[in-house]
């Protein structure tokens, strides 16, 4: 991570801009203080598709162990006990 003020971003902004290509972040400074953040695009998804329905399946699995009519107290003391 690369942190610069202002005016010299403003005059280093290609070379700024090859390091984020590269994969560096770039933080841009005002008085000592952060105002600009550059990160590098993400060029594949954080996430894939099967990573969502394995976590969906997982919330289906949850939501069929919880019965319904229980209140939250009840839930919560039978936490504690287990």
């Amino acid at each position: 991570m690369q942190s610069i003020g202002i005016a010299e971003a403003k005059n280093n902004f290609s070379a700024l801009i090859d390091l984020v290509e590269k994969g560096e972040e770039v933080r841009i400074t005002r008085h000592g203080k952060e105002v600009v953040r550059m990160l590098p695009v993400r060029r594949k998804p954080v996430i894939t598709d099967e990573q969502i329905e394995r976590e969906l399946g997982q919330i289906d699995a949850l939501h069929a162990t919880i019965q319904p009519g229980r209140s939250v107290r009840a839930l919560l003391d039978e936490g504690r006990q287990s």
